[in-house]
């Protein structure tokens, strides 16, 4: 099946299993894919982010699960407050599986890494369907689910066009101006091989 998404400006893609089928004005879509099914979102359509922090966020964070609250929050853990907690291959595979979706819960659709060394960590990214980039060293700035807040140019994955991998992400502004000031916590919807993998209730 055909799914059309489009933005409030009026830009369109079509995705077909894990590609776009065609990309162009929401009304000529339309009418070139009658049967498709249309989804309207609020914001601006994306190519998605690349986050330069992949290594560091899903090697070198721990991503509390929700009922560790009480005991060790919500935010993610590094350094010292690491190193306290008893590590285990399942708990880093869970850990990652929940960095991955903080990362598309801001847009991210690819992160940028330096070779995995934890299999519980890669495969956990391999089969959330992320995409992954290879790296030189690392960058400067912070690491930030953010790529607004690590004080390094946001970086975008290549424009979406016709044949390429159905990865994009949906932002509740009106223009790159404001996405910029406001920053990725405004995403709305992140698609990933062409599955709706993050949409904001």
């Amino acid at each position: 099946m055909l799914t059309i998404h489009a933005d409030s400006r009026g830009h369109a893609l079509v995705v077909k299993g894990e590609w776009i089928a065609d990309a162009g004005p929401l009304a000529e879509l339309v009418a070139a894919h009658p049967r498709a099914r249309v989804r309207q979102w609020p914001g601006i359509l994306t190519p998605g982010f690349v986050n330069l922090y992949g290594t560091e966020l899903l090697e070198e964070t721990y991503h509390p699960d929700p009922r560790e609250a009480d005991e060790l929050g919500t935010e993610p853990l590094t350094g010292d407050a690491l190193a306290a907690l008893s590590m285990d291959d399942a708990r880093w595979g869970a850990s990652a599986r929940r960095g991955v979706q903080r990362m598309l819960a801001h847009g991210t659709v690819a992160a940028a890494c330096e070779s995995m060394h934890n299999r519980a960590v890669r495969d956990a990214v391999h089969r959330s369907g992320l995409g992954v980039v290879g790296r030189l060293g690392r960058p400067g700035g912070a690491a930030s689910l953010d790529p607004y807040a690590c004080g390094m140019p946001a970086e975008f994955a290549p424009p979406r066009e016709q044949g390429s991998a159905a990865r994009f992400a949906v932002f509740d502004v009106p223009d790159e101006t404001e996405l910029a000031e406001r920053g990725a916590a405004t995403c709305v919807a992140t698609v990933v091989a062409g599955r709706l993998v993050y949409r904001r209730r």
